[in-house]
């Protein structure tokens, strides 16, 4: 019986996992700060890392005391709204286990000038394996800003990833 692209991403998702699993350190993903692409970005979409993804909070930090907007992602039902957040916790709410900005939704989606996306791979076409919840899917042909995807060196494969019609490449990674 032939595999489905579902299920060889399904498979793929849990090996990586567990590889991500494996080789977790604890880091800082600081040195992204230094990409042309963020430092001349004003509004900047970014995520809450959660358990062994590569650690966005004090990246988050670090982009608003440069005087940057940073977005977060709410989740409402299928779609990412974004949201501007100030860096406080106070302004946060937890949605099982996402933490989530509170505040207005960011409607000028083309001011948006880069996304972080988080990915548990990309190939050398820069295209990732996100979650698997299609989050991102639905919200990256949105915008027309440049898109990273945060991965650990180890996750970037020299082969390509299977994918879909609605896979979006990423700018970088």
């Amino acid at each position: 019986m032939a595999t489905s692209r579902a299920d060889m991403k399904a498979n793929l998702r849990r090996r990586l996992r567990a590889q991500r699993e494996e080789r977790y350190v604890e880091h800082n993903l600081l040195h992204l700060l230094e990409l042309p692409e963020i430092s001349k970005a004003s509004v900047i979409a970014s995520y809450f890392s959660i358990g062994t993804e590569p650690d966005t909070q004090e990246l988050n930090q670090a982009i608003i005391a440069a005087g940057k907007t940073l977005l977060l992602p709410r989740i409402n039902e299928e779609v990412i709204n974004w949201v501007r957040w100030d860096g406080t916790s106070e302004n946060l709410n937890v949605n099982g286990k996402f933490q989530e900005p509170v505040g207005e939704i960011f409607s000028e989606l083309d001011l948006i000038d880069l996304v972080l996306v988080p990915a548990l791979a990309v190939d050398p076409d820069g295209y990732r394996l996100g979650q698997g919840g299609g989050f991102y899917d639905r919200a990256l042909p949105e915008l027309r800003a440049w898109k990273h995807a945060v991965v650990y060196n180890f996750e970037r494969m020299e082969h390509d990833l299977p994918r879909d019609s609605w896979d979006v490449a990423m700018d970088s990674w």
